[in-house]
């Protein structure tokens, strides 16, 4: 019987949300080590894969390594950079070669969770399919997997004179799969790693693209073939030991950039603008368009392979413009200057709106909660919220390593409550912690993507001390996480 056709049961022990690379990796770390569990995957859209099988734009790949990116449990054999088609390939043989595919019950949308400490479970409220009638069941732990972003709800500013636009206005979260740039001349809005995707792609068949951006950003062009990798696969390594070394090899070098950008910041931007300049040859204007105002990881650095975007602007396929936008015209946008860009198609590459724990409406004993007034635990688990985890992967690093953390986390979590005979857990901060300065969930000296400071008044917040501290350092974390006291006091269990 196929999963969409299968009836939810009544209650189960986990209930994961979201059939993405984060639920399929809880479900992974539930069933090998708590294979007694009774746990059930929902998943809103029709298939699995989330994000890679959402987004629907030219050329979609990942913007960090799948050696990182990809499961610590299933090695990844391919090129670095993976396309989204490869990504589905292998997120279905990690479904299939761990029976996992049973779990999941597509086209169900959870709506509302109500948590009662009478019974010590949560009532969850879904949609199933096509029918309008909602369907109820109880869980004892709500584990959610749903991604950090709005898949219905794209951001795209507002801009004078959208209206009077005569061709087409697209934005790549919602991309239609009959639009045809063969061709046309684009305008794509933004500088970020979508932008970058996109661009090169595009201009295998458009007239021409421009990359229209308010401010320059940070590239880090990268071989796609790894000469170190190549070097490795002549010795017949076994998988698991080719995907083990390159692994580490993708981490040390992440971590050492990350250093870098703390404590020669200056140096490592003289780098990533000097490779911008190597690609683009003598006498481009890199200081205007490929020189950014902040240091670099302030924002996410997008990884292009092989220098695609740089190799598309050089040979003059693609150009890129740095301005600000004065209003859209019958045939393109009207920039501050006074000059006036052309298109057939424009691309909003603006970004997309965060969600907070997939926008559900929580409450607890008949309160509703505010989550932006509750504290992190780790960044897994939030004040006033029981039996409750979540999955916010890095911003910096690949998303699957904190979700990989996450799991064993849990997962040794859900078995000491049942060494000791409780129900349910959540945290508290105790009285010696409530002096600790609180803080936005991320600290924009530290990371200041537009869809996080879009979205900070309805996030968590965090403290100035662990366990209350979203660190967004895997490798501060893949020490602390796993030795972490389940008792220091801080999570109160019943």
């Amino acid at each position: 019987m196929d999963q969409t056709d299968r009836d939810l049961d009544d209650h189960y022990d986990v209930l994961i949300i979201g059939a993405g690379i984060s639920g399929i990796d809880a479900a992974y770390h539930l069933q090998k080590s708590r294979p007694g569990t009774r746990f059930v995957m929902i998943e809103r859209m029709p298939d699995f894969g989330g994000t890679w099988r959402t987004h629907k734009f030219p050329g979609i790949r990942s913007d960090s390594d799948l050696f990182t990116f990809g499961f610590k449990w299933k090695p990844w054999t391919g090129l670095p950079i993976a396309k989204a088609d490869q990504i589905l390939s292998y997120l279905d043989e990690a479904l299939d070669e761990n029976d996992l595919r049973r779990h999941i019950r597509y086209s169900t949308d959870l709506l509302s969770a109500s948590w009662s400490y009478d019974t010590q479970n949560w009532t969850v409220t879904l949609r199933c399919g096509d029918d309008e009638t909602p369907v109820t069941l109880t869980c004892k732990f709500l584990w959610m997997c749903a991604g950090y972003y709005n898949h219905n709800d794209a951001y795209t500013p507002e801009w004078p004179g959208m209206a009077q636009f005569g061709g087409t206005i697209v934005h790549p979260q919602t991309w239609p799969n009959d639009l045809d740039h063969a061709g046309k001349k684009v305008v794509v809005i933004g500088s970020g790693a979508t932008a970058a995707t996109i661009i090169p792609a595009m201009t295998k068949t458009a007239a021409h693209v421009t990359m229209l951006q308010r401010s320059p950003t940070y590239f880090f062009p990268k071989p796609m073939i790894d000469e170190f990798g190549e070097t490795l696969r002549a010795l017949e390594l076994s998988d698991d030991m080719y995907h083990d070394i390159m692994r580490r090899k993708f981490l040390f070098e992440s971590k050492n950039t990350v250093r870098r950008s703390r404590e020669e910041p200056k140096a490592l931007a003289a780098e990533l603008i000097g490779a911008a300049a190597k690609y683009l040859g003598e006498g481009f204007d890199v200081a205007t368009h490929f020189t950014p105002r902040y240091r670099p990881w302030r924002q996410r650095i997008a990884m292009i392979p092989d220098g695609d975007l740089f190799v598309a602007i050089r040979d003059g396929k693609a150009s890129v413009v740095t301005n600000k936008i004065e209003k859209f015209t019958k045939t393109g946008i009207l920039l501050e200057t006074g000059k006036q860009l052309e298109a057939d198609i424009i691309v909003t590459a603006t970004g997309f709106n965060l969600n907070v724990l997939g926008d559900i409406a929580f409450d607890v004993d008949g309160i509703p909660l505010d989550l932006s007034q509750s504290v992190t635990h780790r960044g897994v688990m939030f004040t006033g919220l029981p039996n409750l985890v979540s999955v916010f992967g890095y911003l910096r690093s690949s998303w699957t390593l904190r979700a990989d953390l996450v799991s064993d986390y849990v997962c040794r979590m859900l078995t000491y409550m049942d060494e000791k005979g409780v129900r349910s857990v959540v945290p508290v901060v105790p009285e010696q912690d409530q002096d600790m300065k609180i803080s936005p969930w991320i600290d924009p000296e530290n990371f200041n993507a537009g869809y996080v400071m879009r979205s900070l008044d309805i996030l968590p917040r965090q403290g100035d001390r662990q366990p209350w501290v979203m660190t967004q350092d895997y490798f501060s974390d893949r020490e602390t996480m796993p030795a972490a006291d389940l008792g220091d006091g801080t999570l109160v269990y019943r």
